[in-house]
């Protein structure tokens, strides 16, 4: 199940807007999350509306899983800067690169929804 935090933030960029924690906030009062504050100039979504985006926040946190886990394999910048710079030295700047051929792996191995 999605989290509110995450309908109500695909809500407000169906809206055009970004999160704004001086705009919304959210709390529980032991009987679940609710908006606690709205200040946005369009509507505080419903009930119904927020239930609209379940399976669309179920997708996006799956996807925000696998989006720091390919973080962690990719690895430091530097040495992904490193296997670029050979490539390009080696004249492999295609997908026969070594850091062309890792991104693959990365990304096939954790794939995205949607």
């Amino acid at each position: 199940m999605a989290s509110l935090y995450t309908k109500v933030k695909l809500y407000i960029e169906a809206n055009s807007k970004t999160w704004d924690s001086t705009k919304v906030s959210l709390e529980n009062n032991g009987s679940g999350d609710y908006i606690k504050n709205w200040t946005y100039s369009f509507s505080k979504p419903t009930d119904s509306q927020i239930a609209s985006y379940e399976t669309a926040g179920n997708t996006e946190e799956k996807n925000n899983t696998v989006r720091a886990t390919r973080r962690a394999a990719y690895g430091n910048i530097g040495d992904q800067l490193d296997l670029l710079y050979k490539d390009i030295v080696a004249n492999k700047l295609d997908t026969t690169g070594e850091w062309a051929k890792k991104i693959k792996a990365v990304k096939d191995a954790n794939a995205k929804e949607g």
